[in-house]
């Protein structure tokens, strides 16, 4: 698996330096639906060549958060597609194996409908969910016009953030992909242990109610 990554990033790489910021944009679009291309490759080393003098850093940068929108937006309407009722028929259907139930999905939704900017936003800054993040976003039929803005503000810190440290690493901006791996592991990992905690206190939750029944 490792070779398919090395040569999805290789490939990344190969349109990037063919066709500069276009290339960037498609890049950083398709990262967002398709996670498998590493934007801790695609953009440290859009970092790399503005730092060569072979793109304008500024000029990378917005590129980097076009694409950013553009991914996400496809998320967003597959989410406004597949809708609140579709999901609940899965919840009904198959939620008790994972030991989710339809008060759930409200308290979710209720949460996201109180912070839907903010968990946009603050997602946008976290592996792993930077893009799922516009699922939900489509599901809860979140305003386009914020949904949009909070995509930009935190995609742009993200790309900026990779961009500029591209930029100034310089010949060792490769590095960079292996320190934003391990934050994407722990965070994987973080997820993980979150699941498992929910599913635990469930399963406790409901051997309490049947000994008081």
């Amino acid at each position: 698996m490792s070779g398919i990554f090395g040569d999805l990033a290789g490939w990344a790489a190969d349109v990037i330096e063919a066709l500069g910021y276009v290339g960037l944009a498609m890049m950083v679009a398709l990262e967002n639906v398709f996670p498998p291309i590493p934007s801790e490759v695609v953009l440290p080393l859009a970092g790399f060549l503005s730092g060569q003098g072979r793109m304008w850093l500024p000029g990378a940068v917005l590129a980097a958060t076009v694409g950013s929108v553009v991914g996400a937006l496809v998320l967003y309407w597959i989410g406004h597609w597949f809708g609140d009722e579709r999901l609940r028929t899965l919840v009904r259907r198959h939620g008790r194996w994972l030991g989710v139930q339809e008060r759930d999905l409200d308290r979710a939704n209720r949460w996201f409908d109180r912070h839907d900017g903010a968990a946009v936003f603050i997602c946008r800054l976290v592996p792993v969910v930077r893009s799922l993040v516009s699922i939900p976003a489509g599901i809860r039929r979140m305003p386009l016009t914020p949904f949009l803005l909070y995509t930009a503000l935190g995609s742009g810190l993200w790309n900026t953030a990779l961009i500029g440290l591209g930029w100034l690493m310089g010949d060792n901006w490769e590095e960079i992909e292996r320190y934003v791996g391990f934050f994407q592991y722990v965070v994987l990992l973080a997820a993980v242990l979150a699941v498992g905690w929910f599913l635990w206190k469930r399963k406790v939750a409901g051997q309490l109610r049947r000994m008081r029944g």
